[in-house]
């Protein structure tokens, strides 16, 4: 179970993204925080079947939940 300090700043690192996602018809949301450095996401909308999505997770995502949490080590989309 991650501390409440470090889901803040993980969905203050997603509402950060999200206005990139929704402007291609998705959006994001976070699943669960593991070990206080593992964060599971959930792609979503048009995001689901984009060809560039784990680009868009890798680049995008994690390196901006990275700048406001740098213990988080990865990023993983759990999918549907």
């Amino acid at each position: 179970m991650a501390s409440e300090e470090l889901t803040l700043k993980v969905e203050k690192a997603l509402e950060e993204i999200r206005p990139f996602l929704q402007s291609d018809g998705g959006d994001i949301s976070l699943v669960s925080i593991d070990n206080e450095n593992s964060v599971k996401v959930r792609l979503e909308g048009a995001c689901v079947g984009c060809s560039v999505n784990q680009m868009t997770l890798k680049s995008g995502v994690e390196m901006t939940i990275k700048k406001h949490a740098p213990q988080i080590e990865e990023v993983i989309n759990i999918g549907v």
